[in-house]
């Protein structure tokens, strides 16, 4: 899978490092002071490394669990995010992350018991209930086989059953949830879109049927379930395609199995717009139906309304309005 590892030389002996490291034994290891030399440096051809990323291991510094932006959330007034990696495995033409990195390489941070410690800081220091998302800045699960992350983190969050953890995914890769008993505090959220949708615009992640079966073997087994239909993407039958996407989830999950249901508008910050679409001039999806209002770049406001409208009336039809978490986006606002 990787060629060239880059690993900054103070974790170079870090178990976690030698760990990943062995695993791709044929890999080049390259040693470096600080992985932003790789990862940040300029004329970089995102497109092309997208085809073949290296993977760069690092230790994280500064803020390890941090607020999210407004209006991220399920319910609580406390709500963070971390990042123990930086990227995804997957190739969604929508994704802000390919206007706001440089760089398509992969970035593992190692030292899991300092995000730890600071998610315990922000427990410490929370009025309510606070909720922690990991899969803001990559795919939770998508590369489980090498980071062991929900081994770590799920027994961390076992013992502080104040706090929630959500694990937001595409992947199909819940082999570490299987073998353990289900966690009341831990959201296994999975981002859905029609099939058409995932088809065009969601490269390499696993068909929607494939996604349905995962979350229900979860759900069966008493995960709580998280329903993440976001962005919601505008093209040819898209009110047809919809209605089926979500006939198909509760065919497979039942409401009573279901944490909560969140619904997200197709909006980037202009800057990251015009990244995006300079990656991709060819892409349907940036040349039609767009206005930029406020910094961000999102459907015209009576397109957005409409697809928000049918998908919020059709949830509502399956679910309770209690777990209904719509994200708020100003491109709803005339």
């Amino acid at each position: 899978m990787f060629d060239f590892i880059y690993a900054e030389e103070e974790i170079l002996e870090h178990p976690r490092t030698r760990s990943i490291c062995a695993r791709f034994d044929k890999a080049q290891v390259v040693p470096c002071q600080h992985y932003g030399e790789v990862f940040n440096r300029s004329a970089q051809n995102f497109r092309l490394q997208k085809r073949r990323p290296a993977l760069l291991l690092a230790h994280k510094r500064g803020r390890f669990a941090l607020p999210t932006p407004p209006g991220y959330g399920i319910g609580s007034e406390s709500n963070y995010y971390f990042s123990h990696m930086l990227n995804c495995l997957y190739d969604c033409r929508y994704c802000f992350l390919q206007g706001m990195f440089r760089s398509a390489n992969m970035v593992i941070f190692v030292n899991y018991e300092d995000f730890q410690q600071g998610i315990d800081d922000c427990i410490a220091s929370s009025t309510d209930t606070p909720y922690f998302f990991s899969g803001y800045d990559g795919d939770s699960l998508a590369l489980e086989g090498i980071t062991d992350f929900t081994e770590h983190f799920l027994d961390f969050f076992a013992a502080r059953p104040q706090a929630f953890f959500e694990l937001r995914t595409k992947s199909i890769r819940i082999q570490s949830l299987r073998q353990r008993k289900a966690l009341a505090n831990c959201v296994v959220a999975f981002s859905l879109a029609p099939q058409a949708t995932a088809t065009a615009l969601e490269h390499g992640a696993p068909p929607i049927a494939r996604r349905l079966e995962a979350l229900g073997e979860l759900a069966d087994q008493g995960w709580p379930i998280g329903l993440r239909f976001d962005p919601l993407v505008y093209h040819k039958d898209w009110r047809k395609h919809y209605a089926e996407l979500f006939a198909q989830t509760f065919a497979r999950v039942s409401p009573k199995q279901v944490h909560s249901v969140s619904l997200g508008q197709f909006r980037l910050p202009s800057a990251m717009y015009k990244r995006m679409q300079q990656l991709y001039p060819d892409e349907k999806l940036f040349a039609w139906g767009l206005k930029e209002q406020e910094g961000q770049v999102s459907y015209r406001h009576e397109l957005a309304a409409e697809i928000h409208a049918f998908c919020a009336e059709n949830l509502l039809g399956y679910i309770d309005k209690k777990i209904f978490f719509p994200c708020p986006s100003t491109t709803l606002v005339a």
